[in-house]
């Protein structure tokens, strides 16, 4: 059993430079290499599961541009269900230029571009195949309004949700993603997202059980080098964290979502699926690259014996 998994959210073209240091404002740097790959962070966190072996439907948004037809063949040769990725005239593809440097750290912009006609209307428009997965993935890079409509829906129709807040809003209406079965940010988002401090494992539980004491039924908080934690109501649990010599940590946090959706929808109960999703993020950072760096089924079973 391996579920399906809808994701409702954004892709984007990555620009991505490894520079030797990231540069000062006002200067000009020589960089190492420069490189163009498929991501976005649904797209991503969509072809994670998909990778794993998920059933995976995406609703997303691509221009008229060279970039969406590169970011189509792209999806469905990773085995993404591209019936609900549409077209937008006249409007870029959604591009997201990168830095990297030596010690795998990135900064990233995004222009969200065609990802910002992703309507509430298309969610109604796939509902008969939304109605049949098992989760539901959101992001933050589609217009708000999409993601408050997709909670919705989901609570509607008995579909679990989960929402990435990403990049974190500080309104985000707690009202209104109070349904959403599963949240999860990362130590950045969740400061935001509270403006409680989180420097420490501790500061980030208590941050944690400010969300649920809102309403929030789950949270997951990635923890990057730390590991995870898992809070609800009445506990805390942490994840390990899995040592590795990063080489390239974009795409990490969705990596960690990906495979986490799949191996719970898959049957696995909540901590071993995230200690899998832990495992599945390291592996993947060990590679340049997003999508390209991530691990199918048979390689990460192969690569298990490398990680952690």
């Amino acid at each position: 059993m391996t579920g399906r998994i809808a994701v409702i959210g954004s892709n984007m073209m990555d620009l991505v430079t490894y520079v030797t240091r990231m540069p000062a404002p006002g200067e000009t740097l020589a960089a190492q290499d420069f490189v163009m790959g498929h991501g976005g962070k649904g797209a991503n966190q969509a072809v994670a599961a998909a990778k794993l072996g998920a059933e995976v439907l995406m609703l997303t948004k691509v221009g008229d541009d060279n970039f969406a037809d590169t970011t189509l063949a792209n999806l469905k040769a990773c085995g993404v269900d591209t019936r609900h990725v549409g077209r937008v005239p006249g409007r870029s593809s959604g591009v997201a230029p990168i830095m990297v440097d030596p010690a795998g750290e990135n900064s990233i912009l995004i222009v969200k571009g065609a990802n910002d006609a992703l309507l509430p209307a298309d969610i109604e428009a796939a509902a008969d195949d939304l109605k049949r997965c098992d989760l539901i993935l959101l992001q933050l890079e589609i217009p708000i309004e999409t993601v408050y409509a997709a909670i919705a829906f989901g609570k509607r129709h008995g579909v679990p949700t989960l929402l990435n807040p990403a990049p974190a809003l500080p309104d985000l209406d707690p009202e209104r993603i109070k349904d959403a079965t599963f949240l999860v940010p990362n130590e950045t988002e969740l400061a935001i997202l509270t403006g409680l401090p989180v420097e420490t494992v501790e500061e980030i539980a208590a941050a944690a059980r400010a969300l649920i004491a809102k309403g929030i039924g789950t949270v997951v908080v990635t923890m990057g080098s730390r590991g995870a934690l898992l809070v609800t109501a009445t506990s805390v649990t942490p994840i390990a964290p899995v040592a590795v010599t990063p080489v390239d940590t974009t795409g990490a946090g969705d990596a960690f979502i990906g495979s986490f959706a799949r191996y719970h929808v898959g049957g696995d109960a909540l901590k071993p699926a995230l200690a899998k999703a832990a495992r599945y993020a390291a592996d993947s950072i060990t590679r340049r690259g997003t999508q390209r760096a991530y691990a199918t089924a048979a390689e990460f079973a192969r690569n298990l014996g490398n990680v952690g």
